[in-house]
């Protein structure tokens, strides 16, 4: 019965603030590269794929086009090797896990993108009609 104690650990190595991304939406992932004593940052822009486990172990799989060819990076959400993860267009998926992209070339890969009407701009709106 080690569970809690394990979870206890896990505790602090998670990140307090994880931003709200889920299958299909197009994501920039910052993550840090070392290059010998030099650390930079560098951004790697794609469509999440899937994401896989929960807690510590929690992961995500990014898929982009280079030089027509797909490449799939796997990113663990609380690595402290990925600095943020910005959201870039929603997509509206009916899966949870989206392998069947690597199977499309072309504009057949595209996703259709998820439309969230804005709360700030229904509220004028709403008071207008209201008084």
């Amino acid at each position: 019965m080690t569970a809690p104690l394990i979870k206890l650990i896990q505790q602090s190595y998670l990140k307090p603030q994880v931003p709200d991304f889920r299958v299909g939406d197009t994501v920039d992932v910052l993550c840090k590269i070392s290059e010998g004593d030099k650390e930079r940052v560098q951004a790697f822009n794609g469509v999440v794929i899937a994401r896989c486990n929960s807690g510590i172990d929690e992961s995500f799989i990014v898929r982009r086009i280079v030089a027509n060819e797909g490449v799939e990076r796997r990113f663990l959400v609380h690595s402290p090797n990925v600095v943020d993860i910005r959201v870039k267009r929603r997509g509206k998926v009916r899966r949870a896990k989206l392998y069947y992209l690597r199977k499309r070339i072309g504009k057949a890969r595209k996703l259709r993108e998820l439309r969230v009407p804005k709360k700030d701009a229904a509220e004028p709106e709403l008071a207008a009609a209201a008084s």
